[in-house]
């Protein structure tokens, strides 16, 4: 079973998505307060709904929000940034050597996000 682990950092707080088998899904960014970091985990099951833009395809097309986005980054790894309604990022991933694995983050962080409980 998937969960949000939330943990303090030296400049504020944040949280991991988590699978069942311990590995990370998605991380958020940090945020200055607790109640903020519980509100962009809402956010995170509220917006996994979202479909895929993918951004590795020449001529894409845009998704409305929330979305995933699927991009290279400039090492040639394959990430995904879930944005919420509002354009905000609220999760993203580790690097993927092969786009087929950061699809499959994707497909995990749909499938588990919205059941995940809290640990703090």
């Amino acid at each position: 079973m998937a969960k949000f682990v939330v943990k303090e950092t030296a400049s504020g707080i944040k949280f991991n998505l988590v699978a069942g088998n311990g590995q990370v899904i998605a991380t958020s960014e940090v945020y200055e307060s607790k109640a903020a970091c519980l509100n962009g985990i809402e956010s995170v099951k509220n917006s996994c709904v979202g479909n895929v833009e993918d951004q590795t395809v020449e001529g894409y097309e845009e998704v409305k929000h929330p979305k995933f986005e699927l991009y290279e980054d400039k090492a040639g790894e394959f990430r995904f940034r879930l944005k919420a309604k509002n354009g905000q990022i609220v999760a993203a991933s580790e690097g993927y050597s092969a786009k087929a694995g950061c699809l499959n983050g994707i497909e995990s962080v749909k499938k588990n996000a919205p059941d995940a409980e809290i640990e703090e």
